[in-house]
């Protein structure tokens, strides 16, 4: 399994990291802790160890933007000993905080125990795909970028996920109209038109209008800008 671990402390990172992997997990972090998001989003961690005092934004900045896509347990670990800190960190959704110093073989035990509890029943990974550093939920029907988030209709969505999951491929009209029909989704070819129009409209939004590109005879590829 992987482990994200947003620590700055060097030191404390190796240590977790040496000791986590003498249990075949996975351990990495952040490539840059301005963008903490896109090596979530590329990591798909199935836990996430979170500091509290960070560069450029906090653990709870941090742990607002991962909730908001995810369910991947959380674990806040700080020197921050404010009850308040402690509220705050369970209110955004966290599963524990631990405080530090701490001992490495408790934090493994919780963590372990934390582990087995999430996934014994459920999903392993989060239903998130990352496409032009945007965050398509899929659950939710909604793309979240720079702090911005769009809704789209199931029509509309349904679109953009074939044209993402086709990876710079073209889809034709076609093949669009088929999948929408087959997923119950009783659609024209004019319908097929306002709806991707009424996509590119909603993806100019967030500066990814561009994003959508129509092949002339062809049908639509969804781009990397």
């Amino acid at each position: 399994m992987n482990i994200f671990i947003v620590e700055d402390d060097l030191a404390i990172f190796e240590s977790l990291k040496s000791r986590f992997e003498q249990w075949s997990f996975n351990v990495t972090g952040p490539d840059d802790f301005q963008d903490v998001m896109n090596s979530f989003l590329t990591n798909e961690p199935h836990l996430v160890i979170l500091d509290i005092q960070l560069p450029a934004f906090d653990g709870f900045h941090w742990c607002r933007e991962i909730r908001a896509v995810s369910k991947v347990p959380i674990i806040f670990l700080s020197s921050r000993d404010h009850p308040m800190d402690m509220v705050m960190a369970m209110n955004m959704g966290a599963d524990d905080y631990i405080q530090k110093p701490f001992d490495t073989d408790v934090l493994l035990a919780k963590l372990q125990a934390l582990l087995r509890r999430t996934y014994s029943y459920g999903e392993v990974t989060p239903d998130i795909l990352e496409w032009n550093r945007a965050m398509i939920d899929i659950k939710r029907g909604a793309i979240r970028m720079n702090g911005r988030e769009i809704e789209l209709t199931k029509n509309e969505f349904f679109i953009l996920a074939v044209l993402v999951e086709s990876n710079n491929e073209i889809v034709s009209r076609d093949d669009l109209i088929r999948k929408l029909w087959d997923d119950e989704r009783f659609v024209n070819d004019n319908t097929l038109t306002v709806n991707v129009t009424r996509l590119r409209q909603k993806l100019a939004e967030i500066g990814l209008g561009e994003a959508v590109v129509t092949k002339k005879g062809l049908g639509y590829m969804a781009i990397t800008l």
